[in-house]
């Protein structure tokens, strides 16, 4: 299992989405409401896979241009479900959708005993029964509780917001929850963490599927940072630090950059004028790990990016992202996301459909 999931799907993924203009056939989108979804969830897969999304700023540029994706709302009776937040939500479409999906999406949902009790409804099993064998399902929060209950995760890795942890554990023991990332991808499934972790996994998508460009037009539309790696810790119950001239913020935005510079522990606590000691407990404190542990995903970091969004050499990309040598880059990006450089920047180097 890798955190960026099978470059066979997403490749055949991408080819699917590459034919749109030609066949004018959106990828079609299937948005599954259950009562109580979170409201904020239930928009996000028409907000960033929208064609105003696409081309923000632009009203009407794309209507001569078939839009990648088409995207649909359904409930499991066609009536209103009643959202987190108190209002009813109709369905833009009848189930039936489910059937024709290309992408399946169910948002997370609250007072469920799909949550409380990890048991589904007859009704919801049979309209899961009636996708598409190759359908990519796509799930945000507890969304993953369905999932796991129609037993798409079993036997792999999955991720929810940690506050679910325990239940989640409880009644799936046969998936292999990881509670400290924020989404987790296998090419047919995927799954998120909370809330802000659903936008991070909805442009990952966008990036495997129409590349870094396309997306990266999104997150500007959206006002949002346009990506997160799905290795990223969650937040979890983590003090925010007190901002003082004593804390590791200033270092670290020191050490960001000059990545491309040898930087060693040593390094870092002379810049922050403190000891080594100090420096290690302080930023450990802060930042729930180790200065090195940090460092190294700063570097994987900066190296995917310049993977997905420049033409540099290999050795190049490991000289500014700080590995000094293409073998160095190499080891870390297979640890880090389970794919070489090269292989990297194919599957995410896609052109826009």
């Amino acid at each position: 299992m890798a955190l960026l999931g099978t470059s066979g799907r997403k490749d055949t993924m991408c080819k699917d989405l590459a034919m749109t203009t030609a066949t004018q056939e959106p990828h079609r989108v299937a948005v599954l409401a259950l009562d109580g979804v979170v409201a904020f969830e239930l928009g996000l897969p028409h907000r960033f896979f929208s064609a105003s999304a696409l081309d923000p700023g632009w009203p009407g540029r794309l209507s001569d241009t078939p839009p990648p994706y088409a995207v649909s709302m359904c409930t499991l009776d066609d009536g209103p479900v009643m959202t987190s937040a108190g209002y009813t939500a109709l369905p833009t479409h009848p189930n039936t959708v489910v059937a024709q999906a290309d992408t399946i999406v169910v948002p997370g949902i609250t007072n469920s005993t799909i949550v409380t009790h990890g048991e589904l409804p007859a009704a919801l099993v049979e309209l899961a029964a009636t996708a598409r064998a190759d359908a990519r399902w796509l799930s945000i929060c507890t969304g993953a509780f369905v999932l796991a209950g129609l037993g798409k995760l079993d036997g792999r890795e999955a991720t929810t917001h940690w506050v679910y942890e325990e239940l989640f554990r409880h009644h799936f023991p046969d998936v292999t929850l990881n509670p400290d990332v924020l989404y987790v991808d296998h090419g047919d499934v995927l799954t998120s963490a909370g809330n802000a972790a659903g936008i991070d996994l909805l442009l990952h998508v966008l990036r495997s599927d129409l590349g870094t460009e396309a997306a990266n037009r999104v997150a500007r539309g959206a006002v949002v940072a346009p990506w997160r790696a799905g290795g990223q810790a969650q937040f979890i119950a983590r003090p925010v630090p007190d901002p003082s001239d004593t804390g590791t913020g200033t270092t670290r935005t020191w050490a960001l950059e000059h990545l491309d510079e040898p930087i060693g522990l040593s390094d870092l606590a002379r810049h922050a004028g403190t000891s080594v000691r100090t420096f290690t407990r302080r930023f450990r404190e802060e930042t729930g790990e180790t200065a090195g542990t940090w460092l190294a995903r700063a570097r994987v970091e900066r190296a995917r990016h310049l993977l997905e969004t420049t033409d540099l050499p290999v050795d190049r990309v490991a000289e500014a992202a700080g590995f000094g040598t293409s073998a160095s880059l190499r080891q870390h990006l297979t640890a880090a996301v389970g794919l070489s450089p090269l292989a990297y920047r194919r599957t995410y180097r896609a052109e826009p459909a």
